[in-house]
């Protein structure tokens, strides 16, 4: 039986109509068909790839720990090397007060892990996130997520929790001393790279604090470099009470991060002991990728090119087809008339070699966000293949 029935008959399936693309290898930002057919991801694998596929040194810092050792122990109990050293260089990159650092397995895991720290460092019982927000899949993460379509079926999902309006400063009314975090998108992913106004996350934060509550980040997008920053949250001027980290964190390895400071996170140390448990968390191969990951964007200073980049992008994807490009960084929403338009657009640029997408929650407009390895010449290749696809559509 081929790959492809195996696929089919076997694995679980998350649609009826899956991409169905068989790749046999992947190098930087080139994805290889069995057959040798190759296409440029567009997307880093949904902004997982940001140093490309198969990073020589992510794959040098895996192979080297493969020759140590693989799982020893439970998360948080044996010391080793490549979950301390992934700690340091984590709070190398961000201010003081995150300094504390509890690794997990994915995003979903580092917001659940994220919500039950305030919970139980604030002892209260309320969350608020915004519509049309994203943070993830599993039970605590989809009762934050801030659309009904993905929540209908699944509830009664977590009491307590609220949604407000993203960039409104009007619903911090729904914010309250019953509130124990705020979970917000430094920039609303699924929603269609949706960027609030300069100020708006300084005023967040200062009402967070005159009641009480924490103030959560979800940087799992737009983390690592990809907004033209490290961390997203530093275009605003403010540091989060609690920081998420996961999809571009481990070069293509599976790894999750919730941080914050010593303090608060202690609190998950007693009362009971044991607050929150991980078996594979910080996972010492996906580790030691990480701490790879981040010594490749500072050393070759990545995150220098990423404002250029994306303004190649906007300048190259000129169509009267295309109606807005919204961004921060790499981060980009390419927007049509209707999901009628859209699709068709993607399945043949798919076909001519280029891999994009659409979002979860606006599904008009096409998800641009490349390893932040691209150079120019690969973005002005992308985007002629993008117009001959809406040409060829048209």
């Amino acid at each position: 039986m081929t790959n492809r029935q195996l696929f089919l008959d076997h694995l679980a399936q998350t649609t009826d109509f899956p991409l169905m693309i068989e790749i046999d290898h992947a190098e930087g930002i080139y994805m290889y068909e069995p057959g040798g057919k190759k296409y440029i991801d567009l997307i880093s694998g949904i902004g997982v790839s940001n140093v490309g596929h198969r990073h020589p040194q992510v794959v040098t810092a895996c192979k080297d720990q493969l020759d140590k050792y693989m799982h020893l122990m439970v998360y948080g109990e044996y010391v080793q090397s490549p979950q301390s050293q992934l700690a340091k260089a984590l709070t190398d990159t961000l201010p003081d007060e995150l300094s504390s650092v509890y690794l997990v397995n994915s995003g979903s895991e580092a917001v659940e892990g994220a919500i039950k720290l305030a919970k139980r460092y604030t002892g209260r019982p309320h969350v608020v996130s915004c519509i049309n927000a994203y943070h993830g899949s599993s039970h605590g993460a989809l009762s934050a997520g801030g659309n009904e379509i993905f929540k209908q079926n699944y509830r009664p999902l977590l009491p307590g929790h609220f949604h407000i309006s993203f960039n409104d400063q009007k619903a911090f009314a729904h914010i309250n001393n019953k509130t124990a975090a705020v979970i917000v998108e430094t920039v609303q992913g699924e929603a269609g790279v949706k960027v609030a106004d300069q100020n708006y996350f300084k005023s967040l934060k200062q009402h967070c604090e005159s009641v009480g509550a924490l103030l959560i980040l979800d940087e799992i997008q737009a983390g690592f470099g990809r907004t033209g920053k490290f961390w997203a949250f530093e275009h605003y001027e403010i540091v989060p009470d609690i920081l998420v980290s996961a999809k571009g964190m481990g070069g293509g390895m599976p790894i999750g991060a919730f941080i914050s400071s010593k303090e608060i996170m202690d609190s998950l140390k007693e009362n009971p002991i044991l607050g929150h448990i991980t078996t594979f968390g910080g996972h010492p191969v996906s580790a030691a990728a990480s701490l790879a990951t981040i010594n490749i964007i500072k050393n070759q200073n990545l995150i220098a090119g990423v404002a250029s980049k994306a303004a190649l992008f906007k300048s190259e994807l000129q169509h009267p087809a295309i109606k807005e490009i919204r961004n921060k960084g790499l981060m980009m929403a390419v927007a049509f008339d209707s999901f009628d338009i859209l699709k068709p657009v993607i399945d043949r640029a798919i076909e001519l070699g280029v891999v994009t997408d659409w979002f979860l929650f606006c599904d008009n407009a096409m998800r641009i966000a490349p390893p932040l390895i691209i150079t120019e010449d690969e973005i002005k290749m992308a985007c002629k293949i993008i117009l001959q696809a809406i040409d060829d559509v048209l």
